[in-house]
């Protein structure tokens, strides 16, 4: 049974079937998703699908590509949002230079903003982190008292014992199965299975051989295959240790 720790079933792309894609996957073998908000809209439908659906848990949060939504009022709608009995995390957080590099201040006050908030809530938080590596890091382990995960880690080998020494989770998603996953698969050799959570960032990032197709957390099979190679073990004990993994840091 799989935790699919980071998947948007919250986005667009469900629209037409979510209702009955969410009620055939526990059959499918996911045991548990976790739906991180984006804004304060994104957040509220996680929440509502949480609602919904008892395996399904949400995160609520401001994504750094949302900027232009963050107002002086976004985080106390975000401390409301957090009370929900069905939030579990702060998150999507974090610093975005791939799709923006000219409000890296801006991005940076929500990200310090939301940190504070994870911690004066005693929440993990899950972060996003695209080609801001450096700044990032310096960031989140400038708050030592944080726990969370760097969600779809690209960083290297190095970056991810430097998180993990810092006590950091890793997630794992669609791109370790791709043919160019050399810095992945590093960074994945790197962390120790007690440190590793497994993602879908459904409807993005679907693996291979799927890509090209709507990403699912019943699409998880791949990644867990994967992570099974890099370890040596059967993929069973990897779905089994990275779904326990889960439920120790959001706390499930």
């Amino acid at each position: 049974m799989y935790f699919d720790s980071h998947a948007h079933y919250d986005s667009r792309q469900f629209d037409r079937d979510r209702e009955e894609l969410l009620a055939a996957l526990p059959a499918r073998g996911v045991e548990c998703v976790i739906d991180p908000g984006c804004d304060g809209e994104t957040s509220r439908l996680a929440l509502d699908i949480a609602e919904r659906h008892g395996y399904i848990y949400a995160a609520v949060g401001w994504h750094p590509q949302e900027w232009e939504s963050w107002t002086e009022g976004s985080l106390d709608e975000i401390r409301a949002l957090a009370a929900h009995p069905r939030a579990v995390a702060i998150g999507e957080i974090g610093l975005d230079y791939y799709w923006d590099k000219e409000h890296k201040e801006l991005q940076e006050h929500m990200l310090r903003a939301q940190l504070e908030l994870a911690l004066e809530l005693d929440k993990p938080v899950i972060i996003h982190d695209r080609d801001a590596h450096a700044d990032c890091m310096a960031i989140t382990l400038g708050y030592p008292a944080l726990r969370g995960v760097y969600h779809c880690f690209s960083g290297s080998a190095q970056m991810a014992r430097q998180l993990l020494e810092a006590g950091w989770y890793l997630g794992f998603d669609g791109p370790v199965t791709y043919k160019n996953a050399r810095r992945n698969l590093e960074a994945l050799a790197a962390t120790p299975l007690e440190r590793i959570l497994i993602e879908t960032d459904s409807p993005y990032l679907t693996p291979e051989p799927l890509r090209g197709q709507r990403n699912d957390s019943a699409k998880l099979e791949y990644v867990v295959r994967k992570i099974a190679e890099v370890k040596g073990m059967e993929p069973e004990a990897v779905a089994r240790a990275t779904a326990e993994n889960a439920r120790r840091l959001f706390n499930i």
